[in-house]
């Protein structure tokens, strides 16, 4: 018989948008033939607990339960309870985009019930004069949510968390124990709704098989739920786990409890595993023969990976499809007033990848062994632009967040012309490395092609640590490029880190000063601290002696393996500076305090920088261009209108020629000689993006005509303000 399958993303991954690892496997299964169905419980099981009947019901529960004591905010939420149950279903349809009308009552603060959360109103009220009356209704209905979460984590549910559910039980759970008892606990209110929507899923697809996709450790406890319900109700349906979570943390996998609530877990991409499981339980491929699958046998724990056959090459794996998930359901909020963040949690975005793994997969704190980092596997732009195009009509949404570990920039270049040469509209954000393949002018024909932000990896902010980590950039470099998108109008994201191994308290309070100046400069945007983790996977935890860091634990279990204890005995006592380089951050993203000294954010005393006050400046005005001699030069512009005219200079007519510009903001134009006037308007139509000409082809065609130097031309006021204006070389 053949299977029928059932996706499900389990509570809880984000509100904005729907995680894409089940389009992902549904769109590959279209293409096999095979009926499969997916469904987010993550989101639903939000909108019917914030619903009038969720929380009605919730209040009923805690008004039976007087020997429940709550905090002071908490019973102030409960003395509010009416106010919340008749403004819930209104403020949710406002966060569906359902209900804009609502954001003026919303914004002057005589709709919402507040409890806690806006208290903290009172640091960010400067901070709304940035956002308009919409947004700033929901940032506003924003914390009237999280203060309902706080009541439901104090009485209802201690696991609960929006884009998180029993994340603790998750992170770093070498044993199963604890996950183990937690889920033979009574159900809660949400892991009821949780089971019951589940039940409707089953009742309605009747499915044979049931996938849990586990991207994070705030997703297993949910999953695990999932399992042990299906495991008691629906003993013949087969459950399967696999994502993220399994991928970093259950590699070595030896807990046969976990097959309680689970058949079988995948380890990393999940279209050859998957497929193959659906051929072993359809009688058509023997046990031996499974491609990376944990299971039980005769109470242990097998790895079954005897298959020779490859994983499925990018290109095979078909376009994501995100039917049956509630598109027009997700909830636009803004938690917080960091730009970058607010693109993760505000917005329908839909995601794809334009590569598997990372071209460049040398980073010493990353997990280049796994084979979602290690296999470097691009497609190519036609294909990603039919499967643009394929999305956009599936769901009528125009935003992509490619969710590449770091986009290739060749491949960025191809697909930006792809795009721009198709006429698509397409609004799009990623992250890259700061390489010095992001020119100005590829800034620019990305921007051209709708990307509006990327967020890369700045990491230290020291060059010696920078080589350390094998980041391939130093802050110089950083600095270059992130001018460059700045410039070209696309948002700057640095991902900030502090703790690696061997880092110092000067080398820390110098990469303040630098993340200091480029907030100061404008070159960054947006950015946050992450502490430095040292993973079982990544080279630093392979090897720790040769980062001069010492394994401490946790002591290895039967569960999870990623997250590693560790001391640095060469390092700054890390954790201290951790408030301080928060601090300063928010207030640099803000555009303020640039003139406090460095002192000013530590509780404690910090070395003086060593970092000369115009260090980024000055970084960013040296540097040359240096043009690839495989570069393309394309046009995006107009074809222009020509005037020729004479002029007497002195005793002589020269001739002259006019070129007039028009673009989408204004018209603009030059005089200059007749013959480059002519040369301009036969050669700019055929640069143009259907197709662009090699450097080296522009240069000898010009040349040829006897007008001087190219890279003279290029140089003077006119090759510049047609640079300005569209003449890109990348």
């Amino acid at each position: 018989m053949t299977p029928k399958i059932l996706f499900i993303t389990p509570p809880f991954t984000q509100l904005n948008t729907p995680y894409p690892a089940t389009a992902y496997l549904k769109g590959f299964l279209n293409t096999k033939g095979y009926e499969s169905h997916q469904a987010d419980l993550g989101i639903e099981v939000i909108l019917q607990l914030f619903s009038r009947k969720g929380l009605q019901t919730m209040f009923d529960a805690l008004v039976a339960n007087d020997s429940i004591e709550l905090s002071d905010n908490s019973y102030r939420i409960y003395s509010l309870r009416e106010e919340y149950i008749q403004t819930i279903g209104p403020v949710i349809r406002f966060l569906q985009n359902k209900n804009p009308t609502l954001a003026h009552a919303i914004s002057d603060r005589t709709y919402l019930p507040e409890a806690s959360r806006f208290a903290q109103l009172d640091d960010l009220d400067w901070a709304f004069g940035t956002m308009g009356t919409h947004d700033k209704a929901r940032h506003l209905a924003t914390l009237y949510l999280e203060d309902l979460a706080d009541l439901i984590t104090e009485a209802v549910d201690p696991h609960f968390g929006f884009s998180r559910y029993a994340e603790r039980l998750g992170r770093s759970a070498t044993h199963f124990d604890e996950l183990h008892a937690t889920l033979q606990a009574p159900d809660t209110l949400i892991s009821t709704i949780l089971t019951d929507l589940l039940e409707e899923k089953i009742r309605h697809w009747q499915p044979t098989v049931v996938c849990l996709t586990v991207p994070f450790p705030g997703n297993l406890y949910g999953a695990l739920k999932c399992g042990k319900y299906l495991k008691t109700h629906h003993p013949e349906i087969a459950v399967v786990m696999g994502g993220g979570y399994a991928n970093t943390e259950l590699r070595s996998l030896k807990e046969t409890r976990v097959f309680d609530y689970l058949d079988y877990v995948c380890l990393d991409d999940g279209e050859a595993p998957l497929l193959h499981l659906l051929e072993y339980l359809s009688g058509t491929r023997t046990a031996a023969n499974l491609k990376r699958v944990f299971t039980r046998i005769d109470g242990a724990v097998h790895y079954l990976n005897g298959t020779k056959e490859r994983d499925v090459a990018q290109r095979d794996t078909g376009t994501p499809d995100y039917r049956e998930l509630p598109l027009a359901d997700y909830l636009s909020v803004i938690e917080v007033v960091n730009p970058m963040h607010r693109l993760w949690s505000d917005g329908r975005w839909n995601k794809l990848t334009l590569a598997h793994g990372c071209y460049w997969g040398k980073c010493s704190f990353c997990d280049v062994t796994l084979d979602y980092i290690k296999r470097y596997e691009p497609m190519t732009a036609s294909l990603l632009c039919d499967r643009i195009e394929e999305i956009i009509e599936q769901t009528g949404q125009n935003g992509f967040h490619f969710v590449d570990e770091a986009a290739p920039p060749a491949l960025m270049r191809e697909l930006a012309l792809e795009i721009i040469r198709r006429k698509l509209t397409v609004v799009w954000w990623t992250n890259i490395r700061f390489e010095k393949s992001f020119t100005p002018d590829l800034c620019m024909l990305l921007k051209a092609s709708g990307c509006i932000a990327v967020s890369g990896g700045l990491e230290v902010a020291s060059d010696r640590l920078l080589d350390r980590m094998k980041k391939g950039v130093t802050v110089a470099q950083v600095a270059r490029v992130a001018d460059g998108f700045t410039r070209a109008g696309i948002m700057v994201h640095a991902y900030l880190m502090y703790g690696f191994p061997t880092q110092t308290a000067q080398e820390t309070i110098d990469s303040l000063e630098m993340v200091r100046q480029l907030f100061e400069l404008g070159i960054v945007q947006s950015g946050f601290w992450h502490r430095f983790a040292m993973t079982a996977h990544s080279p630093v935890g392979l090897q720790p002696e040769a980062f001069d860091v010492q394994r401490i634990g946790p002591i290895a279990g039967d569960f999870a393996d990623n997250d590693l204890d560790h001391a640095d005995p060469l390092g700054a006592n890390h954790d201290r500076f951790a408030e301080g380089l928060r601090k300063s951050l928010f207030n640099y993203m803000h555009g303020v305090c640039f003139e406090f000294p460095l002192q000013e954010w530590f509780d404690f005393r910090v070395p003086k920088t060593t970092i000369p006050p115009n260090y980024i400046q000055r970084s960013v005005e040296d540097q040359e261009e240096d043009i690839r001699p495989n570069a393309l030069t394309v046009w995006l512009g107009k074809e222009p209108s020509l005037i020729f005219f004479e002029e007497k200079r002195g005793k002589h007519r020269v001739d002259l020629a006019e070129l007039t510009f028009y673009d989408r903001k204004q018209e603009w134009g030059f005089v200059t000689d007749a013959a480059t006037g002519q040369w301009l308007t036969d050669t700019l139509p055929t640069i143009q993006v259907t197709e662009p000409a090699s450097f080296e082809k522009l240069k000898q065609s010009y040349e040829a005509e006897g007008l001087g130097s190219f890279q003279a031309f290029l140089s003077s006021d006119i090759g510049g303000k047609l640079r300005e204006n569209g003449l890109l070389i990348v």
